[in-house]
């Protein structure tokens, strides 16, 4: 119940504060038009609409990253070290990409090399315009027999995934914890649901039965499997064509 009163109480914030932003624009305007009107005056409005244009836009990332937080998953750590597991950058992307897209957020990475080791600075932009920053400063990651490129790659790796969880608020679960269990599973894109449809048509109705009960839908196959089941289909659509065309040879 609080997510849904949070909700309704920004949403109708912002009709407000874009009409006062109308407001000053408009009289602007009409200063722009009138030949008495004093430069200094003219700037100073032009400094409260630019105020206001970024108040407009901090209340909209703040509005589209509390609906956010509610999808996002814990991501399952998949990834292994000496000390333990953790989630992969590509894992955590596979999962919250789509998310942050149906939000309007985008996240990008600056990295450059600095005195003591390596700044990943994370900026993660909204589509009403704010952006915010979160850098983490990291040594090269020499462990190991990682020669001076691959101890860079690392640290950057290593960089960008704690800079992404802190920046979006995202946690991580072992593989096979049960909290885990709810957690969507990155899936393919609709081009190739399409060609695992399209494959399965061709495939008698005993391997069509057989997919369902493993897969469910061709747009709920798992992205890691998109191989597999398409080598599978492929095989099971040739031996269907050759079981029909053996039947109507026989027929005949």
């Amino acid at each position: 119940m609080s997510n849904q009163i949070q909700r309704i109480d920004t949403d109708s914030a912002m009709p407000a504060v874009v009409s006062e932003s109308a407001t000053i624009l408009s009289v602007i305007q009409r200063a722009a038009a009138d030949p008495q009107c004093d430069i200094e005056k003219m700037e100073r409005l032009m400094a409260m609409h630019e105020r206001m244009q970024s108040r407009n836009a901090e209340t909209a990332f703040n509005a589209s990253m509390a609906e956010m937080q509610i999808e996002l998953p814990s991501i399952a750590e998949r990834g292994k070290t000496n000390n333990g597991k953790y989630a992969t950058l590509e894992d955590i992307n596979d999962v919250v990409k789509p998310i942050m897209q149906r939000h309007g957020f985008a996240l990008s990475f600056r990295v450059e090399h600095v005195q003591g080791g390596i700044k990943v600075t994370g900026i993660l932009m909204h589509r009403a315009g704010h952006r915010e920053e979160t850098t983490m400063l990291l040594p090269s990651d020499t462990s190991g027999s990682k020669n001076a490129v691959q101890a860079v790659g690392s640290s950057v790796s290593y960089g960008k995934r704690y800079v992404m969880n802190a920046m979006l608020n995202i946690t991580t679960r072992g593989e096979d914890d049960d909290a885990y269990a709810a957690a969507p599973t990155a899936t393919i894109t609709a081009p190739q649901a399409a060609q695992v449809a399209a494959l399965l048509q061709k495939c008698s109705d005993k391997a069509k039965a057989a997919f369902e009960a493993m897969h469910g839908a061709p747009e709920h196959v798992a992205k890691a499997e998109f191989d597999k089941v398409m080598a599978a289909l492929s095989k099971s659509a040739a031996k269907h064509a050759q079981e029909a065309g053996s039947a109507d040879h026989h027929a005949h």
